[in-house]
């Protein structure tokens, strides 16, 4: 059995939304002390609450649909894959995934699972690969492809 998921999971999906928050509500408050003194060119107040606003908001969508999303754990164990979600974890035949797709130009890079049923993950599961160093950036992920020729071979 072999991991074949991202060492840096917990990172993407943990530390790093609570950096990103924490250093949006940092700067807002810190702004909004600078707001209250009576400098005469200082202004509007209601600036330092919309700027924070957006960039919670875009920051939140962004990782809804890049982060969030992806499984903590995959293991590859040869003819299966187990997926691990917090306490969740579900064994997935090689045989019942129709495709596999990546995406490269994205950090982090994703695979996607495209199975004939839905798990309790849902039908398509979403994972970070393991990766190397890799100089071309359009190569495809040797997971990924290793996974598809799997996949196709069945």
């Amino acid at each position: 059995m072999r991991i074949i998921s991202s060492k840096w999971t917990f990172f993407y999906k943990n530390i790093f939304p609570l950096m990103w928050f924490l250093g949006i509500a940092g700067a807002m408050v810190a702004a909004l002390c600078a707001g209250f003194t009576k400098a005469p060119n200082a202004p509007p107040v209601i600036i330092f609450l919309i700027v924070p606003a957006f960039l919670s908001f875009i920051g939140y969508m962004l990782m809804k649909h890049l982060v969030l999303d992806l499984l903590d754990e995959v293991l590859d164990e040869g003819d299966s894959l187990v997926l691990v979600k917090g306490d969740m974890r579900e064994a997935i035949r090689i045989s019942d995934i129709i495709n596999v797709s990546d995406t490269y130009m994205i950090n982090p890079p994703r695979i996607t699972l495209l199975l004939r049923q839905p798990c309790r993950f849902g039908r398509e599961v979403v994972f970070s690969p393991a990766r190397g160093l890799q100089f071309n950036p359009f190569k495809r992920s040797a997971i990924a492809q290793e996974l598809l020729e799997r996949v196709h071979k069945v």
